[in-house]
């Protein structure tokens, strides 16, 4: 199967299809690492909400993408940065999606964002208000049942004045929760405003710090996700965490390595990336579960340079690669998404990522890939 796609410079040039499509295979039962999937939300195109709005989610189909990643045996990050957190979806509009997915897949593993985005960053004026903030989204979340995942928070960065601040409302928040949490360190590469968080410039500083939150308070932690993209920083944690509590890769460019792990200890993973690799992590894991860390990194390691194309600075608009292959994949019939992020990549990454995805069996219908992706070139003149 061939399809004529343009270079930088808008020269066509044909390209044949290689890839063999990865079958969906479910986790075994006890799988050797916990997976989660941060999974995205699908937008409803036919609203005339304005894409700076509150957000328009197509329900239906949204729902629909959280049974397939459930029917993988994949856990569930919900209502995290993937689905656009605090960039087009608004808190109102993620307790909602915690409710229907808590309600949808009642049995299905699933951690929920909680964080201070109801709180403007410029509204706050102490740590008084950051812990209400916290508290109200805790208790709305364990209200429905659901676990946490403890987000970073833009209002506390801009309040703290050093680690003690981090320490003293971390610990607070932690007291509220009713089962051990998440906690999400995320850094500045995913978030500018995240800059200095845990009350440090430096990565050393925060490690102290992030540590000290956990040691204090380790019966209510159930790992922590970090996301810095340097496998060299998580490593360093995760020989530094206390037995009981789990190190979850956050690294979209080197989790097949890290999630293997090494004589010292390995990670779990709650990715943004195991959304349009969910197939693939599933079959990689189960290859890991058989003892066959070989396979498992030749199943893995071929999506590395797809990922780190997806996750290319300006890192934050990731989303728009992810939704783009949901949309190739059939997941939606649309590529639109919530604040018009669809617009916020250039054509040739999306030729790209076409590429590279056949490459490594992440077109799971390459004749429906390749008729989308002719509707998009035509969209641009090609």
């Amino acid at each position: 199967m061939k399809i004529a796609l343009p270079d930088a410079f808008g020269q066509m040039t044909d390209y044949t299809l290689t890839g063999s499509p990865i079958a969906p295979v479910p986790l075994g039962p006890s799988p050797t690492r916990v997976i989660y999937s941060a999974a995205h939300v699908v937008a409803d195109p036919f609203s005339d909400r304005d894409p700076s709005g509150p957000a328009a989610i197509d329900w239906e189909r949204t729902m629909a993408f959280r049974h397939y990643l459930a029917g993988l045996g994949l856990g569930i990050a919900e209502a995290m940065d993937t689905a656009q957190r605090g960039m087009g979806l608004d808190w109102p509009g993620a307790l909602e999606l915690i409710r229907r997915t808590k309600a949808d897949l009642p049995q299905a593993l699933v951690a929920n964002g909680c964080g201070t985005d109801h709180l403007d960053p410029k509204e706050a004026r102490s740590l008084d208000d950051v812990r209400r903030a916290y508290f109200d989204q805790v208790e709305a979340i364990q209200g429905v049942g659901g676990r946490l995942i403890l987000m970073a928070s833009r209002a506390l960065v801009r309040v703290a004045r050093g680690p003690e601040d981090y320490i003293r409302v971390y610990g607070d928040v932690l007291a509220s929760c009713d089962q051990p949490v998440i906690l999400h360190w995320l850094g500045e590469m995913f978030d500018p405003t995240l800059a200095g968080y845990w009350g440090a410039q430096d990565f050393e500083g925060a490690l102290e710090t992030a540590l000290a939150v956990i040691k204090q308070n380790a019966s209510k932690v159930d790992g922590i996700k970090i996301s810095l993209l340097d496998k060299d920083k998580e490593i360093a944690m995760r020989r530094r965490l206390p037995a009981e509590v789990k190190m979850y890769t956050g690294d979209d460019f080197n989790y097949p390595e890290l999630i293997e792990g090494d004589e010292q200890g390995f990670s779990h993973a709650l990715l943004g990336i195991f959304d349009p690799l969910a197939a693939a992590a599933a079959q990689a894991v189960n290859q890991l579960g058989q003892g066959d860390a070989r396979r498992f990194r030749e199943t893995l390691d071929p999506t590395v340079p797809l990922a780190r194309l997806i996750f290319r600075a300006p890192t934050q608009h990731y989303k728009t690669g992810v939704v783009f292959l949901a949309w190739l994949n059939g997941f939606q019939d649309h590529f639109i998404m919530l604040n018009g992020a669809q617009a916020m990549r250039p054509l040739p990454y999306f030729t790209e990522v076409f590429r590279l995805a056949d490459g490594c069996g992440l077109l799971r219908d390459p004749e429906m890939a390749v008729a989308r992706m002719k509707r998009l070139l035509a969209l641009y003149g090609v």
